[in-house]
């Protein structure tokens, strides 16, 4: 039952939020940790609309890769 996620830097790398900062990895892991035990659909969904929430007017900077493995 453990999960293991890897990922680009895109991610965490993207500006955004009122301040036009940086999501960074502690909230990354938080949103990662907050969803564990949903689907990986639904995982993906919540990823894909707290980023674009985020990110708001502000353009992609990076790639982008996030990807759980279900052992």
């Amino acid at each position: 039952g453990d999960q293991i996620y890897l990922c680009s830097d895109g991610y965490a790398d993207q500006f955004g939020g009122e301040k036009g900062k940086k999501f960074k990895y502690k909230q990354m892991k938080a949103l990662i940790l907050d969803n564990a035990l949903l689907n990986k659909e639904a995982q993906k969904k919540e990823l894909e609309s707290k980023l674009v929430a985020w990110m708001k007017d502000f353009e992609q900077v990076d790639d982008i890769c996030v990807m759980g493995v279900k052992i």
